[in-house]
This record gives C-alpha cells, sequence and structure tokens, in this order.
C-alpha cells in the first residue's frame, strides 16, 4: 500500500512516519527544493508528544527541545503574574508525556532524518503539486509539469494554501481578524537580566499580547506577539516589518519583551486570518489534514499538534487490509469522524482566547482575570486540571 502525500513540512513528515509504521510505503513531495523551515518556536503539548514517542522520533527531539515548569499569564506592561499552572515533571506524572517547547527547524530536522533512515527515496523535493485525481482503485496527484504520481491513497499535508483543499472544496474564505502577529527568537545570551522566564508565558495588555517562550535547551528566546490593527493583511511567515514598527506597537510593555525585539535581527509578522471548521476532509481516496483541513488561531498554540494527531489517527484507520472501495470509504469517514469534533472545539478555543486575552476595560479585565488569579491560588490543582481535555487526549491508546 502506497500513501502519497503532498506537503514535507511537520503534518506530512508526520503522518508519513505514521503510515510507516503501520507498514505503508510513502512518498512525500514537497514544492520547495529542500525541506527548511524558517519559522520559529512551536509548542509540543503532551498530545502530540505521545505520538512522537508512538513513531520512535521522541528521543531525537527531545534532544533540542525544552520543558517550561509552568504556564502563567502575567500582566503585560508591569510583567506581574496573574494566575499559572503546572507543567514540567507535573504533567508528565499527570498526562504520560511532557510539554515541549522546540524551534520548527529541529522539529522538522528530526522528522526528516527519521523518514530518510526509514525509507530513504521516500522525499521527492521541488515537487509542486497542483491537483489530484482518481479512479476506482488508486489516487494520483498532479504535479505542476504535468506529471502523475499514484498511490492507494493521496493525503493533501500541503497547508494553509492547500491545492488539494482548493481542488476538493473550492477556494476558500477566510475571515481577517485585524490581528497582526509578530515573531522573533533572540539567544538568551543577548537578554541578560531581561531573558523571559523558563515558563511558557502570555502577556496580556489592552488589544494585545505576547507569548513567551525558551527554545533549544534554554538557549534561544522566542517570541510571539500579536496586536490588534488592520493596515496589515499579508498572511505569509516570511514577510518582514520593521524593529520600530514593533517597538511602537509594545510601546510601555515589560522590558523582557522590548529587549527581545529590540535584539532580534529579523521582525516577522503576518496577518491571523480565521476560518469555520469544514465538513469535508476527504473525497473517494483523498484525505486532508492539518492546516490543509483546520487552520487554527495560535492563541491555544495547538497547530503543530492537531495536524500530528491527524497523521496518526489517518494512519491507524487506514492499516487494515482495504480489500473494497467499502472498506477504504469506511475507514476515511472514521478518519472524520474522529477528528472533525476535536479539531472544531480547538479552532473555537483558540478564537476564544483571542478575546481573553486582549481585555480592554476595567469590568473586562477583572471578569477575565480575577477567576484566573485566585483559582490559581485557591484551587491549583483545578488551574493546572483545565486543559487536560486537550493535552490529556492520545490517539495511540
Amino acid at each position: 500500500m502506497i500513501a502519497v502525500i503532498a506537503g514535507g513540512g511537520i503534518g506530512g513528515l508526520c503522518a508519513a512516519l505514521c503510515f510507516h509504521k503501520f507498514g505503508w510505503d510513502v512518498e512525500v513531495l514537497e514544492q520547495a527544493a529542500a525541506i527548511t523551515e524558517v519559522g520559529a518556536g512551536i509548542q509540543l503539548s503532551p498530545n502530540a508528544v505521545k505520538v512522537l514517542r508512538a513513531i520512535g522520533v521522541a528521543d531525537s527531539v527531545s534532544e533540542q527541545a525544552f520543558t517550561p515548569v509552568a504556564g502563567e499569564f502575567r500582566n503585560g506592561r508591569s510583567g506581574k503574574v496573574i494566575g499559572s499552572f503546572k507543567m514540567g515533571e507535573s504533567m508528565e506524572e499527570r498526562l504520560g508525556a511532557p510539554y515541549w517547547h522546540i524551534h520548527r527547524a529541529d522539529l522538522i530536522a528530526a522528522l526528516e532524518v527519521a523518514l530518510r533512515e526509514r525509507l530513504p527515496s521516500a522525499i521527492r523535493t521541488g515537487m509542486p503539486v497542483t491537483g489530484y485525481d482518481q479512479d476506482a482503485h488508486s489516487a494520483s496527484v498532479i504535479l505542476e509539469t504535468g506529471e502523475c504520481i499514484s498511490g492507494n491513497v493521496v493525503v493533501g499535508a500541503d497547508g494553509i494554501k492547500s491545492a488539494i483543499r482548493t481542488q476538493m472544496l473550492g477556494e476558500a474564505k477566510p475571515r481577517f481578524t485585524r490581528n497582526v502577529a509578530w515573531r522573533a527568537v533572540v539567544p538568551v545570551s543577548k537578554l541578560g537580566r531581561h531573558a523571559p522566564p523558563p515558563t511558557a508565558s502570555v502577556w496580556v495588555g489592552e488589544g494585545k499580547h505576547a507569548v513567551t517562550y525558551l527554545l533549544r535547551k534554554g538557549t534561544l528566546a522566542n517570541l510571539v506577539g500579536v496586536v490588534e490593527r488592520d493596515d496589515w493583511s499579508v498572511e505569509s511567515w516570511t514577510e518582514q516589518g520593521t524593529k520600530q514598527e514593533a517597538m511602537r506597537d509594545f510601546a510601555g510593555w515589560h522590558p523582557t519583551i522590548r529587549k527581545i525585539i529590540d535584539e532580534a535581527d529579523a521582525h516577522f509578522r503576518w496577518a491571523l486570518f480565521d476560518r469555520e471548521p469544514l465538513d469535508q476532509w476527504c473525497d473517494g481516496r483523498v484525505a486532508l489534514l492539518g492546516d490543509a483541513c483546520h487552520p487554527m488561531l495560535p492563541f491555544m498554540a495547538q497547530g503543530a499538534a492537531m495536524a500530528i494527531e491527524d497523521g496518526y489517527t489517518l494512519a491507524s484507520e487506514l492499516s487494515g487490509e482495504l480489500s473494497g472501495e467499502r472498506e477504504l470509504d469506511a475507514a476515511l469517514a472514521d478518519y472524520f469522524t474522529l477528528r472533525r469534533d476535536r479539531t472544531a472545539k480547538v479552532q473555537m478555543a483558540a478564537r476564544s482566547n483571542m478575546g481573553t486575552f486582549h481585555q480592554r476595560s476595567f469590568v473586562g479585565k477583572l471578569k477575565t482575570y480575577a477567576p484566573i488569579w485566585l483559582a490559581s491560588r485557591i484551587v491549583p490543582d483545578k488551574e493546572d486540571e483545565r486543559n487536560d481535555w486537550l493535552y490529556g487526549h492520545d490517539v495511540t491508546a
């Protein structure tokens, strides 16, 4: 059995390793000339780490990961901690896996090395996919050159601008949230006493927020800063703004935030678009995963984790002997059923957090942050368990 996977990002590579675990051959088609990732940090919660363990890459990923000791809400200007919950060893003990921060490039590298070791010829670069075709017995991707590459199933892991999804469902109609995100990575050695704490910290403020955490065993500081503004609507991870613009957006904020901005060599920014959950991810022998079918705002830090879960669930559901069309259709229907409601819930939670982080009025702040402050001090165990529905999930069980 052969799975042809469009896209060599986190979702595509992870799916390939999952298919291989269940006995499939794979072809991963990446449009770029090489498998690279220029992004910044991402968060891998226990639900994602459990999949990485199941496919045998967790040890190599952990070599570059950082384990935060806690999650925190902080005031963006004063830095005062509003509320916190335990992570680190506590999360491993309670949920069966750790919570990691890692640079995207390090995760991509670990996945690529593992796949090339197991299936040396699986990855093909410089292969832009423009669509797909299929019949009763096979499915094919169509390349920009007109060449077709066939397998038993096609997996669209080609991201937010997916050609596979566009053919399946038509052009996407995203909604601009009037939020723009900045991202930067800086060596901790440049930050001195203004280095961020060893936590996953959300710094909240009026109409904006920032997230800080550490990467590469604590040697890099990662910043994502989100600001409400409507003068930038480019949805691209590679567009750059200026240091001056970023400093203006966070004028008066805590020195930790401003120091990272000031020391950064590059200040990338992208507009945040929201999308409604889709009611279809599959067409015959073709299935979508990750950002191709459920792109989400970054306010739950679950984009990569959901793609990783998708890959395992899809490969698992398709792992039986598929002797006819009914069996394949049933497997893909089960994949959609198992994944759609969960990913939609995370999409909606991320949308909700956009408002939670950006309270402007005194009443809004009091109603939003006072319960967090109280809960983390009066019933800290309950606060620790707030996201167990998300982090405690195990698609490998």
